[in-house]
């Protein structure tokens, strides 16, 4: 895979990979919430997915073809907590063992997650670096397979689907909102959706707090950010991806920041309007549609709910909030 370029045939042959093995999750809408913000908004729950989130396809697009040519000791990863419980998903189902580094505040409700189906959790300090050491550590010196959380084409390609599957749900869709951490599900998307659709918009939202993407597009280089303060924990990210920067600087039309408070109102209009659980990360696409004024009144726009595995005591503070 050049820099940049993600092969149309890889991404199709994830599509069929993943063919009954991910769910194909439905577009969620709300009449309501059109009528109050002005929307035509449909939702892309891959809350829905299996693990409760859309890093199952990236994972099991890469573990099945590990499974397939025979690892040494089974998986490992680094990962916040989606990843991990979709590495630990996808190593059950092709009969791996699965070892999931995670940092010392990870979500309690991800890593019941991972453990339940039958991973390996050990963590790691707060930082990204020290996740990524431990887990790099484990591949080279214990022989264990590496499953990065975005930075791999066959994790990109199986992202991809989401966007081919949009474009079918949603024929005349006009702009796709995505949530961005260290962007696997924008890039994978962008690439599916402008080679089939060059005129579809897509814009990738990042919390104000955490938003390395947005901030590398300012300063015009990929750029390392300290580490942000965010209540989406899984869109803390402090540098864009190697693969996925030059791809995001190449498709994504537009990039743009919500706050928390945006964040938490949408999780909460989910909730009640919407009738859905999603997570604080899987809920930034759609805070940026419902701000007032909405900035796209009368499009056509679908928004990904990139998550749902949120903790009960988490979800209840929220609210209370």
């Amino acid at each position: 895979m050049s820099a940049g370029v993600l092969p149309a045939e890889r991404i199709e042959a994830a599509r069929v990979r993943l063919a009954g093995m991910a769910h194909l999750t439905p577009i969620l809408t709300s009449r309501l919430l059109d009528e109050r913000y002005g929307l035509h908004l449909g939702l892309k729950a891959e809350n829905l997915q299996r693990a409760g989130a859309f890093k199952f396809r990236g994972a099991y697009n890469l573990v099945s073809q590990l499974a397939e040519r025979g690892v040494r000791r089974g998986v490992v990863t680094a990962s916040s907590g989606n990843h991990g419980g979709a590495v630990a998903l996808a190593a059950r189902m092709t009969g791996l063992a699965a070892h999931i580094v995670v940092p010392s505040d990870a979500s309690p409700a991800k890593i019941a997650a991972a453990e339940a189906y039958g991973a390996t959790v050990e963590r790691v300090g707060p930082k990204s670096a020290e996740r990524l050491l431990r887990a790099e550590q484990l591949a080279a010196e214990d022989g264990w397979d590496y499953v990065p959380p975005y930075d791999h084409p066959e994790v990109l390609a199986g992202q991809a689907t989401v966007g081919l599957e949009i474009l079918q749900q949603v024929p005349d869709v006009e702009v796709i909102l995505v949530p961005i951490g260290g962007g696997g599900l924008i890039s994978g998307i962008a690439t599916a959706v402008k080679a089939a659709r060059p005129s579809v918009r897509v814009i990738g939202v990042e919390p104000e707090g955490s938003a390395a993407a947005f901030l590398s597009r300012q300063a015009g280089r990929r750029l390392a950010i300290p580490a942000g303060i965010t209540i989406a924990d899984g869109l803390r990210t402090v540098v864009p991806g190697e693969l996925t920067y030059p791809m995001i600087e190449r498709l994504v039309d537009d990039l743009v920041t919500v706050s928390d408070a945006a964040i938490v109102q949408a999780l909460i209009l989910l909730l009640t309007h919407v009738k859905t659980v999603v997570e604080p990360s899987g809920a930034a696409a759609a805070a940026y549609a419902w701000q007032r004024p909405s900035p796209l009144a009368g499009t056509r726009t679908v928004a990904v709910l990139s998550g749902g595995n949120v903790a009960p005591s988490v979800l209840a503070q929220l609210l209370s909030a």
